[in-house]
């Protein structure tokens, strides 16, 4: 028996493929998917035994159909519920905002609050802040200020020359009290042992986002916590593209300048960053969070210039494609100019039909990329998108200075979009980000001084010169767009 299993055991193992295969299929069939889409995957799994399986599961599957974690605890609480009814727009007030901002961004709003019931909070001091050296010792001062808790989530936290005072900080305010709770991305981030133990020691609690065994080796396959929130008392808030280490502070000695864009806010929008973390937090901690008043405190911080905020958060553990459909909308809604910052320009259909009709339509689109990627494969994947955008009218910039590593995206003056989102499939469909979006003319023509600012220090990619690339390149950018979504 032993004999005749081994000798037959491809035809075995080529029958359970082929089981499968049939039942995925219909099971495709009947999504009524796209029909091109629906095609690939049919042909995969007729023509690639066990391959075929594995490119559905890898790019098949939509995982918001099976959420890793469940929302509803914190969607039903009755506090954060009460917390969220202080922002109901009422028809005054949508008036006023139509107004100001135009009904398109209205109709931006309303997806994120169908989507997510995502508010929009007014009366919030913002900062742009621009670079490592802006945001750190910024976050050291208001770390030292903190009384009653600290939140801090991160894709990236490591136990440098950056990392470290940050560390300290916590565990001195954790001695002195201060409820101080730490997400760290277990792919992303390099915490070692001693620095583990010390921050359980002095009190802080720690947990890594869905730990793996081999991270060198799991890094692009798994769900990431790509992102980067800190919320101190419940008054101020941190997010953006900013991670926590070493070569993110260009006043330290780094082989390369890092370009890169942050927010601190105050204010209302704040809760919003909370009610993120703490979903992420009973997540990780398998403990479900007391909402308490603390938590979530009335502030109105004084400002000169109050801004409209709206928090969008989006991942595995969302319905919607929450980022990526605010800001497809967003560019829909342009009527003069649309300038994105991107280390990673790996668009899906929908943005790519967005971004290059726009620029058809008359709109001013431009994009900042880096000269260099830190990724090969992504470079050549982004570079596989430029020659149809080029033809389109959209207008492309490579960063020379450094590394881009900004997130943002700015238009008609009126609207912005700082945070942790790359425009990629990545960041699109499997990772957990979260965007600030902002609601203003003195913050969206801010943003776009520094956008400008990045131009004088960006080369741009001629079409003619384009196309002259020789054919082993086009050919690398073609495998390589292949494996975008993984990227």
């Amino acid at each position: 028996m032993s004999d005749y299993l081994q000798d037959n055991l491809w035809a075995y193992l080529l029958l359970v493929n082929y089981l499968l295969a049939i039942i995925i299929a219909v099971t495709v069939l009947l999504k009524n998917d796209n029909p091109v889409k629906t095609l690939t995957y049919l042909f995969a799994l007729a023509t690639l035994p066990f391959l075929g399986l594995l490119v559905y599961y890898l790019f098949g599957i939509d995982h918001r159909k099976n959420k890793i974690f469940e929302k509803k605890y914190l969607t039903d609480n009755t506090r954060l519920k009460d917390w969220r009814e202080q922002f109901g727009m009422t028809p005054d007030q949508q008036t006023d905002f139509e107004q100001r901002f135009g009904p398109g961004l209205y109709r931006v709003y309303q997806l994120l609050h169908y989507n997510d019931r995502a508010v929009l909070t007014y009366e919030n001091d913002v900062e742009i802040l621009i670079n490592g050296e802006a945001k750190f010792p910024r976050l050291l001062e208001d770390l030292e200020k903190a009384t009653d808790h600290i939140h801090l989530e991160y894709f990236v936290l490591y136990d440098d020359a950056t990392g470290l005072p940050i560390i300290d900080m916590l565990c001195r305010k954790a001695r002195e009290g201060v409820t101080v709770r730490v997400i760290y991305d277990d792919v992303g981030s390099k915490l070692s042992g001693s620095t583990k133990k010390r921050m359980t020691e002095c009190g802080v609690e720690h947990f890594p986002f869905m730990p793996v065994l081999f991270t060198r080796f799991t890094g692009k396959f798994n769900y990431r916590d790509h992102r980067k929130i800190i919320v101190i008392d419940g008054i101020t808030g941190y997010v953006g593209g900013i991670n926590i280490r070493r070569k993110y502070d260009n006043s330290l000695s780094n082989p390369r300048f890092w370009r890169d864009t942050h927010l601190r806010i105050r204010g209302p929008a704040t809760g919003s960053l909370q009610a993120s973390f703490l979903l992420s937090w009973d997540f990780v901690s398998d403990d479900i969070t007391s909402i308490q008043k603390n938590l979530f405190p009335d502030t109105k911080p004084d400002s000169q210039d109050p801004v409209a905020v709206q928090i969008a958060a989006s991942g595995p553990d969302s319905d919607y494609a929450n980022i990526m459909e605010a800001l497809f909308t967003a560019i829909n809604t342009a009527r003069e100019y649309v300038y994105i910052t991107t280390p990673y320009m790996i668009p899906n259909a929908s943005i790519m039909t967005a971004m290059t009709t726009a620029a058809r339509s008359g709109v001013d689109v431009r994009v900042i990329i880096p000269y260099q990627s830190d990724s090969w494969a992504a470079q050549y994947a982004t570079d596989s998108y430029i020659e149809s955008m080029l033809r389109s009218g959209v207008r492309i910039f490579r960063y020379n200075k450094g590394f881009v590593h900004a997130k943002t995206l700015v238009m008609d003056d009126t609207f912005a979009s700082i945070g942790t989102a790359n425009m990629d499939y990545r960041s699109f469909s499997i990772n957990f980000e979260i965007n600030a979006l902002l609601y203003s003319k003195t913050k969206a023509k801010q943003l776009k001084e520094v956008f400008l600012r990045d131009l004088e220090e960006s080369e741009e990619v001629e079409l003619e010169r384009w196309e002259e690339r020789g054919i082993s390149r086009k050919l690398q950018e073609s495998l390589n767009r292949l494996w975008a979504p993984l990227l």
